[in-house]
């Protein structure tokens, strides 16, 4: 049996443009000069999971730090939010601090929130309390994560709120989810939920290593039920175990999904209907911190679909989005994402 869900007030029950499932994680972010990761046995610029005595270890190695809800899935929400669209979010926390202050955040965005809730004393240390995501900042923009999943990890399919989900124009998953049995077996709830209900899913591979743990389910995911598909250019390569960028795009377009893969400073690339068509990367002012870039590109791409926009200019919103957030500390909007998108056109 699930958790009880947290008590929401204003559960809804017009469509939402996105309703976002994944990690239900605080990010804990602080700028750290390199010999903190050399101290801490972190792997520069890797994102490492961590059980809940070395999390604690990295929260007081870092020293000043700043607390935000945080989550591939959960970001993404925020910033078709921050677009002025709407947006829901489905995931797992405990009755702890930094589950508060996950809740908190969330609604303060605007995100319509399910989170089921777990008693924060309970469970193997491994799953236990509200999980976290250190993001430790160098000098050069560069992040190293360390995450402690606590009981986002346990998700479960009697998790899944299905009147939420019926209520999505696109149902958006993380692919962070598939690691966990519990939490496979209820993104497959919901995408079942989504088809029955005539909604699209989209799918965030979320990161290389995780499509190597899971390439042929995610195959099979992409064939079968994905109708738009996240990446980097380094996941693309993986999943269809290809040599060159060009190898992988002609067996994107094979597969009739909506794919968009982000290419770094070089911009993005879609494939679609009129084969692989480039998109360049938005200037941004400077780089501060790199975290979210790839969460807040989905944000503009999903609130351009949802919105009529043709693909190619669902790729430029999700590259102005993508340059608005890696000008500062975090992986949340800090400006005017709805007035930089009229100034392009793209409002």
């Amino acid at each position: 049996m699930g958790s009880a869900p947290l008590d929401v007030v204003g559960m809804g029950s017009a469509p939402l443009d996105v309703v976002g499932m994944g990690n239900a994680l605080v990010d804990v972010l602080a700028g750290v000069p390199d010999q903190v990761l050399l101290d801490l046995s972190l792997e520069r610029g890797s994102m490492e999971l961590v059980d809940l005595r070395r999390a604690e270890r990295i929260y007081g190695a870092v020293g000043p730090a700043v607390e935000v809800s945080g989550g591939s899935a959960a970001n993404t929400v925020a910033g078709v939010a921050a677009l002025g669209g709407t947006a829901g979010f489905v995931g797992k926390v405990a009755d702890d601090d930094m589950g508060k202050v996950f809740v908190h955040d969330m609604r303060a965005s605007g995100v319509e929130l399910h989170v089921a809730v777990a008693p924060a004393e309970t469970g193997e240390a491994e799953v236990r309390g509200t999980g976290r995501s250190f993001v430790l900042v160098t000098v050069d923009a560069e992040r190293t994560m360390a995450t402690h999943l606590g009981v986002s990890a346990t998700l479960g399919p009697a998790d899944v709120p299905e009147e939420l989900v019926a209520r999505a124009g696109i149902l958006y998953l993380e692919g962070y989810l598939w690691d966990r049995p519990s939490a496979k077996e209820a993104m497959r709830r919901a995408v079942q939920v989504a088809h029955e209900n005539d909604c699209s899913v989209a799918l965030s591979l979320s990161d290389s290593l995780c499509v190597d743990r899971h390439r042929h389910d995610f195959l099979a995911l992409v064939l079968g039920d994905v109708d738009v598909l996240f990446c980097n250019e380094e996941e693309l390569l993986r999943l269809f175990a290809a040599r060159s960028l060009d190898d992988a795009l002609s067996s994107a377009g094979e597969t009739g999904v909506l794919v968009a893969a982000t290419l770094g400073p070089k911009g993005s690339v879609v494939v679609g209907g009129r084969g692989p068509v480039e998109v360049e990367a938005a200037p941004a002012s400077e780089i501060v911190d790199k975290t979210g870039a790839g969460d807040m590109y989905a944000s503009g791409f999903l609130y351009g679909l949802t919105h009529g926009h043709d693909p190619i200019d669902c790729a430029r919103l999700g590259s102005l989005c993508a340059a608005e957030v890696i000008g500062h500390l975090g992986a949340r909007p800090q400006h005017d994402l709805v007035g930089m998108a009229r100034v392009e056109g793209l409002a």
